[in-house]
């Protein structure tokens, strides 16, 4: 079976019950930017699922600040000289890399399709998961979050390894499998498919915003 029909028959016959909502959400959209999203400029490294991938993010973005529950944008970038990578930027110079993404390059811009309102969180990160060595943690601890909705990408990369971080944490972590993307249709399932079983509910947009319009807004 090809990735794509795992998740299809797993969709089909959930073996697990889902971890469910809790009482406050917040919104956690990993890196869309250029260097990832805009297919036309950059088709070296940018890839696209679903088409209306930042439609999606958009209203769900809109419901949790209607709901007042925090929204959260990050990006990667680094300083010219790369030095802030760490021993991630050794392993390749190509001009085109994750690693050559650096601070104020069209690059490391949000994807211009976005509605990032002027109150909504925008963290800087270096690494792969949102949480690592960022302050989002303890934001999501102020704003007494416990579910945490993820979109973004890459779903086998900063995606999941945000989601995992999420979970290990003790967050209840939920994906809507039309807001994150992959480079390869592969990677892409393969993965929606392992965090469905083992760390999040990986669910059709449309079930997470019904999710979100049942919980509370403060």
């Amino acid at each position: 079976m090809t990735a794509r029909q795992l998740y299809a028959a797993l969709k089909a016959a959930p073996p697990r019950a889902r971890f469910g909502f809790g009482r406050r959400a917040a919104l956690v959209n990993v890196d869309p930017q250029r260097a990832y999203t805009d297919v036309a400029a950059f088709p070296a490294t940018a890839y696209e699922t679903d088409p209306r991938q930042c439609e999606h993010i958009n209203t769900l973005a809109a419901l949790c600040r209607e709901k007042r529950f925090p929204v959260v944008w990050t990006y990667v970038a680094y300083v010219e000289s790369g030095e802030d990578c760490g021993v991630w930027g050794t392993r390749t110079d190509t001009p085109d890399s994750l690693q050559n993404i650096k601070e104020g390059s069209a690059r490391a811009q949000f994807d211009p399709r976005l509605d990032i309102a002027a109150h909504d969180i925008v963290i800087k990160k270096r690494m792969a998961s949102a949480f690592f060595e960022t302050n989002l943690r303890s934001l999501l601890t102020f704003h007494g979050v416990d579910t945490v909705i993820v979109t973004g990408g890459s779903t086998s990369g900063c995606v999941r390894a945000t989601v995992v971080e999420g979970l290990s944490s003790g967050y209840r972590m939920v994906v809507p499998e039309e807001c994150v993307a992959d480079r390869h249709e592969s990677p892409h399932f393969a993965n929606l498919y392992d965090m469905a079983v083992k760390y999040a509910d990986v669910l059709p947009v449309g079930d997470v915003l019904l999710g979100l319009a049942r919980l509370e807004g403060r």
